[in-house]
C-alpha cells in the first residue's frame, strides 16, 4: 500500500515511517528470535538468508539472492528509485561457535529489515534507492569485503547499521586486524629413551607466546596480539613433529597493524631459531580496515537516537574488530551501537546471546530501526547534509 509522505513535511513523513516499524514490531521480533534460536556460522546462514529475503520480496522488494558468488548473501532493492543518494542498510546474521547469537547479529539482521519495512511504504515520494545487502560472515569470513571485491557497493552512496551492545555509542572506531596461522615443524622421537633425537615444534610454539609477552609491553595502547595453541602435539611420549598457533593482530590504524604482523613474524622466527624447528608464517581468513565513522551522518543517527530515549554514553573499554571497516573506505558509512541491556554484558559471553532474546533488545531493536530509517529520510531530503557526508568521506579526516 502506497501511502505517501504526508504534506505536512518531514516531520511527518518521519511519523509516519515510526509508526510503520511500530506496527510491524512482533513481526520483526519473531524473526530476530528465529535467528537467534536457530545459530548459523559465517557463509552458512541458509536459514536466516531466507527469512530475510522473504520478508524483503512480500514487500516489494527485488531481491537478488546469491550474490558476489556468496550463497547467503543477498541484494534487495526497493523499486522506486529516483535521483538522489542511494543508501544501502547492511545485515549481519552469523554467529559464533558453541555460543551461538552472542554479538547480537539477530539483532542487526532485524534492525535493518524494520528500518527497510518502515521506509517502504512511502519511497515512491522520495528521493534516491532505498537497498538492504545481506553480508554473511562478519565473525571472521570477511562477507563485506567478498562483496566489495564483487562490486556491489559500487553504486552505493552510504551505508548504515547498528550492533547491540551494552553501551550507546555512535562514532566509534575500530580495530584493523589480521588473522595469521603460525606453524612450526620439527621432528619426532621417543620422548623419554630418545628426546635428543627430536626437535620440539611445540617448544617453538611456546618461545613464540614467551615473546610476545615481552613485546606486548612495547605497543601502542589500545593494540592486540592474541592468539591460541590450535595444535600441540598427539601423545606426551612422542617430541611433537607438528605444533600450530592462531593469532589475531589488531591496532586502532591499518599501517601500525602491518607493523606489528611483521613484530609477530620476528617472535616466531626467534623461537624457530632457538628449537631448530621450521616456520610456516601465514596470513589467513579475515584482515580488515580499521573503521573511518563518518561523524556528519553519526551526529544525525544519535539525534534520533537521543529523541527515541538511548543517549550516547561515554565509551568504555577496548575496541573490536569488524569488515564494516573496509566499507567505510569504499563509501561514508556509520556502524553505531545501541545498548541492549543495564549493566556490562561482555560481548561473545553466554550473557550476551541470553540478552540478545531479551526484552531490553527487543526495545534497542525498534529504536535502531527507527533510528536508521530517520536518519536515510534526512539524508535523502537535505542535500546540503549529504553534501557535508560526502565531504567528510572525501577528505578523510572527520568534521
Amino acid at each position: 500500500m502506497d501511502r505517501g509522505p504526508d504534506p505536512g513535511g518531514g516531520e511527518a513523513v518521519k511519523d509516519q515511517v515510526w509508526q510503520e516499524i511500530d506496527r510491524r514490531a512482533e513481526e520483526l521480533w519473531d524473526l530476530a528470535l528465529r535467528i537467534h534460536a536457530n545459530p548459523e556460522l559465517g557463509f552458512a546462514e541458509h536459514k536466516a538468508a531466507a527469512w530475510l529475503t522473504e520478508i524483503l520480496e512480500g514487500t516489494g522488494f527485488r531481491v537478488e539472492r546469491g550474490v558476489g558468488g556468496l550463497p547467503t548473501a543477498f541484494r534487495a532493492v526497493h523499486p522506486a528509485e529516483r535521483p538522489g543518494p542511494r543508501i544501502a542498510i547492511l545485515a549481519e546474521y552469523d554467529a559464533l561457535p558453541e555460543l551461538g547469537h552472542a554479538c547480537g547479529h539477530n539483532l542487526i539482521a532485524a534492525i535493518a529489515v524494520g528500518a527497510a519495512l518502515g521506509l517502504a511504504p512511502f519511497k515512491a515520494q522520495l528521493p534516491g534507492a532505498l537497498l538492504v545487502l545481506g553480508t554473511p560472515a562478519e565473525e571472521g569470513g570477511g562477507g563485506k569485503i567478498k562483496l566489495i571485491q564483487a562490486g556491489l557497493f559500487r553504486d552505493v552512496d552510504a551505508a548504515l547499521m547498528v550492533h547491540p551492545s551494552d553501551q550507546t555509542l555512535v562514532d566509534r572506531g575500530s580495530l584493523a586486524i589480521t588473522e595469521v596461522k603460525i606453524e612450526f615443524h620439527g621432528k619426532a622421537a621417543h620422548a623419554s629413551s630418545e628426546p635428543e633425537k627430536g626437535i620440539n615444534a611445540l617448544d617453538a610454539v611456546i618461545q613464540t607466546f614467551v615473546a610476545l609477552n615481552a613485546l606486548r609491553q612495547h605497543i601502542r595502547d589500545g593494540s592486540r596480539i592474541h592468539g591460541i595453541i590450535t595444535h600441540g602435539g598427539v601423545k606426551p611420549n612422542i617430541v611433537p613433529e607438528y605444533a600450530a598457533a592462531l593469532f589475531y593482530v589488531r591496532a586502532p590504524d591499518n599501517a601500525y597493524r602491518d607493523e606489528l604482523v611483521e613484530k609477530l613474524r620476528k617472535c616466531a622466527e626467534g623461537a624457530a631459531l632457538a628449537t631448530g624447528a621450521r616456520l610456516t608464517f601465514t596470513k589467513v581468513g579475515h584482515e580488515y580496515k580499521a573503521i573511518r565513522p563518518n561523524r556528519t551522518m553519526a551526529q544525525v543517527f544519535a539525534r534520533y537516537l537521543e529523541e527515541l530515549g538511548y543517549p550516547v554514553e561515554e565509551p568504555k573499554g577496548g575496541l573490536g574488530s569488524t569488515d564494516m571497516g573496509d566499507v567505510s573506505w569504499e563509501v561514508p558509512a556509520i556502524h553505531p551501537y545501541i545498548r541492549i541491556g543495564p549493566g556490562e554484558i561482555p560481548g561473545h559471553s553466554r550473557e550476551f546471546a541470553e540478552a540478545a532474546r531479551s526484552e531490553g533488545a527487543r526495545r534497542a531493536m525498534l529504536a535502531a530501526a527507527k533510528a536508521v530509517a530517520a536518519t536515510c529520510l534526512e539524508l535523502w531530503t537535505d542535500p546540503e547534509l549529504f553534501r557535508r557526508v560526502r565531504e567528510e568521506f572525501r577528505q578523510g579526516t572527520g568534521s
